[in-house]
């Protein structure tokens, strides 16, 4: 039995996930999705055609800057379930979720100390995903429960948005563990749908249908188990440091923040000026022309975000070089040390030794006028 850690968060009342009964409130982002839709089109299914009659559109499942209401979002649902080939696209779509996928935000969630703090700060910024369902979680006794309640009526749609919530929890638990999870249980209120059997191949664990809730069930003392990533320092400043960027982007261009949030969420796999051009629906040369007269670059917005994610890591955290080069989203610490050197004149571990008031304050490169590179 996993030894319990002294301090971890283990919930004496049950953790209850923010969530807005207003139907038509565009308050959610896209978080999520991109699996779903991804997993939709290797079916042969027109992504365009998902977003028909929802009034979204179809670009918005890459702009981290959109807002979906509830009920675009089940209208959305509504839609795959129309159009999917596969009727356990939610099972299969769900366990392809990554913790890359939620950007530095992710990062946060793969640095808590233990699987309870892990839980907690999921449920609690469960609203940011836009949930159709209202989720809790709780512990009794010897048994954590996830525990979700159908508050909208879903209906014909209540089987889809189930398997997509539980198998992407299990797939983002396992992530963070770094290995396979088993639950006990899994209890759902509806009948058993004829492709019941593969329930079982997504969520490892019993399923018992028409339970009359809908709970997801495992053992309590895997709580206190410490996380192989464990960093609560780095969990706090993932948080601060996105929370900061966030506002700070209120009075830039609307090109530049849509570019800048897309990165924030894609700091592992920046994509090149070609790729941004495409997911925002601009030829590279609209896109490249658009942030002259902005009065940036590309590159220069990649490197921005580069610098000030670095030196927040470099001052906040015990991270090692290599392991704040690669959150920065270089592929190599050698060309992460030397683009340090040039935003700030200092190496990174002469930069972290210094006393604070002999650093250089983090500057924006120089818009850069060549073509754009893959960084790193």
């Amino acid at each position: 039995m996993p030894k319990a850690v002294l301090g971890a968060r283990i919930p004496a009342t049950p953790i209850v996930g923010r969530y807005s009964h207003d139907m038509d409130a565009p308050a959610h982002s896209m978080l999520g999705l991109t699996a779903l839709t991804d997993a939709l089109a290797e079916c042969g299914v027109d992504v365009a055609a998902l977003f028909v009659g929802t009034g979204i559109p179809p670009e918005a499942v890459s702009d981290p800057q959109v807002r979906i209401s509830h009920r675009q979002k089940i209208a959305l649902f509504g839609n795959v379930l129309r159009l999917t080939p596969e009727p356990a696209i939610g099972l299969i779509a769900g366990s392809r979720q990554r913790i890359s996928d939620f950007g530095v935000f992710g990062y946060a969630v793969l640095s808590s100390a233990t699987l309870a703090d892990a839980i907690a700060f999921g449920i609690e910024h469960v609203r940011l995903a836009g949930p159709v369902l209202e989720k809790t979680f709780r512990v009794e006794g010897n048994t954590a429960i996830f525990e979700a309640r159908d508050v909208m009526d879903l209906g014909a749609l209540l089987p889809l948005a189930t398997e997509f919530w539980f198998s992407s929890i299990q797939a983002l638990v396992e992530r963070v563990l770094e290995r396979q999870f088993k639950g006990q249980r899994l209890l759902l209120p509806y009948a058993a749908p004829a492709y019941a059997a593969r329930y079982a191949e997504f969520l490892r664990c019993p399923v018992q249908f028409d339970a009359g809730v809908m709970q997801w069930q495992f053992d309590a003392s895997l709580l206190g188990m410490p996380l192989p990533n464990a960093n609560p320092i780095t969990a706090d400043a993932c948080a601060s440091f996105c929370s900061r960027m966030l506002e700070d982007l209120a009075g830039e261009p609307a090109l530049v923040r849509s570019i800048k949030e897309t990165c924030l969420n894609n700091m592992s796999d920046l994509p090149r000026a070609e790729e941004m051009a495409e997911r925002l629906h601009l030829s590279p040369r609209t896109l490249h022309r658009r942030l002259v007269e902005a009065g940036t670059s590309y590159q220069a917005i990649i490197d921005g975000l580069r610098e000030r994610l670095a030196i927040e890591f470099l001052e906040r955290t015990d991270l090692s070089v290599d392991e704040i080069a690669e959150r920065s989203g270089f592929s190599d610490v050698s060309n992460f040390r030397k683009a340090f050197k040039k935003w700030t004149g200092q190496t990174p571990a002469y930069y972290r030794d210094s006393p604070p008031g002999s650093r250089t304050a983090c500057r924006s490169p120089p818009p850069s006028r060549g073509r754009s590179q893959r960084p790193g």
